[in-house]
């Protein structure tokens, strides 16, 4: 019959040979999670320094793309150290667990990841900067802000907009910002008894002595149509463009100027 000092020295014993077979794999498995522990580290610190030159002027990049680095990097390595114990099972249950999480935020946040997909992708092929003027989902403004989820504008009448940077990457948009320049299209008409060629001579002559205009562009003047009860024409322009003013500037003069001129010659702007 055992007696309790028997059964007390099994139970040591299994314990021994459990702990001699384990042992090695605990070491091992923790030995595993600590190099990727370090190295995910040690590249996080150089992917932070790369990517901050590379996004120099939106650092919120390179701080996502190296901590995403690490978190795989982590990652791996409690998988690595699960396998290397023997934990199969658990590491099976973790997955197909990660599986049903990831695919019920999925769909809770997948409104937000597209966003943010498409803010990363607007803060790395840069289409518009911060000052731009744009017309983005029909609101006409400048840009104030490019967040990872949505871009606010500063509309004309001084409100600011939020538009979704998914609505943003699959529409189209203007940016009058691009090339620094803009193009004025003025258009009116004149009566049936006015000379065309004297029309068209003076409404580019006027043009031709707007300030903001540029000179190595063409002016182009069209008559578009006969009205009811006037030719109707079409003068364009290319004027220098940093902001909206600019362009307002630049129409008013032209209208100004063709007005005073068309007195002056007798030439009548039609009703």
């Amino acid at each position: 019959m055992k007696t309790y000092f028997d059964t007390s020295l099994e139970l040591i014993e299994k314990l021994g040979r459990d702990a001699g077979t384990y042992l090695p794999k605990f070491v091992a498995a923790l030995a595993v999670f600590l190099l990727f522990y370090f190295l995910g580290k040690i590249i996080k610190t150089f992917s932070l320094k790369f990517y901050t030159k590379i996004f120099s002027k939106n650092q919120d990049i390179a701080r996502f793309i190296s901590v995403s680095v690490y978190a795989v990097l982590i990652i791996t390595g409690i998988f690595l150290a699960l396998e290397i114990l023997g934990l199969e099972s658990v590491l099976t249950k973790l997955l197909a667990g990660a599986g049903i999480v990831g695919i019920v935020a999925g769909f809770a946040f997948k409104d937000i990841a597209s966003n943010a997909f498409a803010g990363f992708l607007l803060n790395m092929q840069k289409p518009f900067k911060e000052g731009d003027w744009v017309t983005v989902d029909n609101n006409f403004g400048t840009i104030k802000d490019i967040g990872w989820i949505t871009t606010s504008i500063k509309t004309r009448s001084g409100q600011e907009v939020f538009v979704p940077n998914q609505l943003i990457y699959n529409n189209s948009f203007t940016n009058y910002s691009t090339f620094k320049k803009r193009r004025v299209i003025l258009q009116s008409g004149v009566s049936y008894g006015d000379d065309l060629d004297l029309v068209k001579k003076v409404a580019i002559d006027e043009i031709s002595q707007i300030e903001s205009l540029l000179k190595k562009q063409d002016i182009d003047f069209y008559f578009t149509s006969i009205g009811g009860s006037a030719y109707n024409f079409e003068v364009r322009f290319w004027i220098k463009f940093n902001k909206q003013t600019d362009y307002l500037n630049a129409m008013s003069e032209a209208i100004m100027r063709i007005k005073r001129r068309f007195e002056q010659e007798n030439i009548s702007i039609a009703y």
